[in-house]
């Protein structure tokens, strides 16, 4: 086989040309007949019309509200935080490459889930008061940025 005589695979089917004149059988109306709402560009019902039945997102009642101004904090396990060598600055940066944060959003807050075994300083956005207590009780010192 050389290159001259590869083909694409026979399962490839070409690109319906409409608007193309009446001799490609898709000419004039381009496959849309004549007229009605379904001729017209952008012509249909959209995705949520159901038959002119009250749509579902009309018939549910609305409820609380979306805070805009809320701060959403990437959050960090202090039993995770064992994996850093004693003495170590642990910043949002670090946990970033370490894997434990994917993207620092409005900060990082650390909880205090599960026990520090070694001290760390640990700069972060904010720590729960269980958090706070459990680092400084294992000789680390908290940094809030």
């Amino acid at each position: 086989m050389r290159i001259h005589e590869l083909k694409p695979a026979t399962s490839r089917k070409e690109r319906k040309r409409v608007g193309r004149g009446i001799g490609s059988g898709l000419g004039k109306t381009s496959g849309r007949g004549h007229k009605g709402q379904k001729a017209r560009s952008g012509g249909g019902k959209g995705p949520y019309f159901e038959g002119g039945q009250t749509p579902l997102q009309r018939r549910l009642p609305k409820r609380g509200f979306t805070n805009v101004f809320q701060k959403e904090y990437a959050e960090v396990k202090l039993e995770d935080l064992n994996r850093f060598a004693p003495d170590t600055v642990v910043t949002p940066e670090l946990l970033q490459e370490a894997g434990l944060v994917n993207k620092i959003k409005d900060g990082v807050k650390v909880l205090g889930n599960g026990e520090l075994k070694h001290s760390l300083t640990i700069r972060a956005h904010g720590f729960t008061k269980s958090a706070a207590a459990k680092i400084q009780e294992a000789g680390g010192k908290i940094e809030v940025i």
